[in-house]
C-alpha cells in the first residue's frame, strides 16, 4: 500500500504513530462536543443553537466551523413538515375579540397563556393533545391527552395549568375559534377564575403563531420520526418530549437561547 503511494514503508509508520497535535486535539475534542449537543437536542439543533448551547459550557467557536463538523460527522437536522389545523371553528358559538392582537412578547409570567390542539397517528387510532403555554417563557405550563378532542380535553389542559401556577386574576388566555373553546363548561371554568378570553380571527393562523410553533416543534422532532403502537406509549413519548426535554432543556431563541425553565429561573434569582 505504501508503494503505490509513493511513501517508503518507514517513513508512513513514523508519521501513522506521530503524537496527535493540538489543533487535532482541539478539533476531536470540539467534534465530541457538537456531537452531544446535537444529540441532546434531538437533531433538531443547527449552528446557531449548538454555539450558544456551547457557550453555555464556556466553549467559543463559530458556527462556520460547528457547519464543518456537522457535515463531516453527517450531522443533519430534523426538517420540517407542513402542519394541517385540528380545530372546528364553523359553529354559532359567540366568539371573544382578539384582544392578543399577535402581541406575543410579555414581560411577566402568567399574564397570557396561549392554546391549541393537535392529533398525532397512533397504531390504535388518533390521539389528540391540547396545551397551555406561557408566552412569557413559551413553556409548555399545562397539556391534556385523550382519544377525542371534546372540550374535557382543553379544560383538563387549562386546568392542569390553573393548578400549578396559580396566576393572578389578570390573566389572558388566548385561542383560536375552535367549538371546545366556545363551549359553555370551557366559558364556565374562565368565569369561575376571572379570565379574560381572547380569540384568533378567522382563518388566521398567525394570530395563534407560538402555540402553532410548538407543534411544528414537537411533529419534527419527535412525532414525525416515531411510529406509535399504542395510545399510552405515544403519551409517554410525548409526557417526556415536554417535560424532560422541552420544558427543561430545549434552547429556544425567543428566550436568548435558554430554555423555558431556565428563563423562568432566572427571572426568580434577579
Amino acid at each position: 500500500m505504501c508503494q503505490s503511494l509513493g511513501v517508503c514503508r518507514s517513513a508512513f509508520y513514523a508519521w501513522k504513530s506521530a503524537p496527535i497535535t493540538t489543533k487535532e486535539q482541539e478539533d476531536k475534542a470540539l467534534t465530541e462536543v457538537v456531537k452531544t449537543s446535537f444529540d441532546e437536542g434531538r437533531g433538531c439543533y443547527g449552528t446557531r443553537r449548538i454555539q450558544q448551547d456551547l457557550l453555555a459550557q464556556d466553549v467559543t467557536t463559530s458556527r462556520r466551523r460547528i457547519g464543518r463538523i456537522m457535515e463531516t460527522e453527517g450531522l443533519r437536522v430534523k426538517t420540517k413538515r407542513k402542519f394541517k389545523a385540528t380545530t372546528y371553528s364553523e359553529h354559532d358559538d359567540p366568539i371573544a375579540p382578539n384582544l392578543l392582537n399577535r402581541a406575543f412578547t410579555v414581560d411577566k409570567p402568567d399574564t397570557c397563556y396561549v392554546g391549541d390542539i393537535t392529533y398525532i397517528a397512533t397504531r390504535e387510532g388518533w390521539l389528540y393533545l391540547a396545551t397551555v403555554i406561557d408566552l412569557y417563557s413559551r413553556r409548555v405550563v399545562g397539556w391534556s391527552m385523550a382519544d377525542n378532542m371534546r372540550t374535557p380535553l382543553v379544560n383538563d389542559a387549562l386546568s392542569m395549568a390553573l393548578n400549578q401556577r396559580k396566576p393572578n386574576n389578570n390573566l389572558l388566555w388566548h385561542s383560536d375559534r375552535g367549538s371546545q373553546y366556545t363551549f359553555e363548561s370551557h366559558c364556565s371554568l374562565l368565569a369561575a377564575h376571572s379570565i379574560t378570553q381572547s380569540m384568533s380571527r378567522k382563518g388566521n393562523c398567525r394570530d395563534n403563531a407560538v402555540a402553532e410553533s410548538f407543534f411544528h416543534s414537537l411533529k419534527t422532532e419527535l412525532v414525525h420520526h416515531c411510529d406509535f403502537a399504542t395510545r399510552a406509549e405515544a403519551k409517554q413519548e410525548i409526557f417526556e418530549y415536554i417535560e424532560v426535554f422541552y420544558n427543561r432543556k430545549r434552547l429556544h431563541s425567543a428566550n436568548d437561547y435558554m430554555s423555558p425553565a431556565d428563563y423562568e429561573m432566572q427571572l426568580k434569582v434577579a
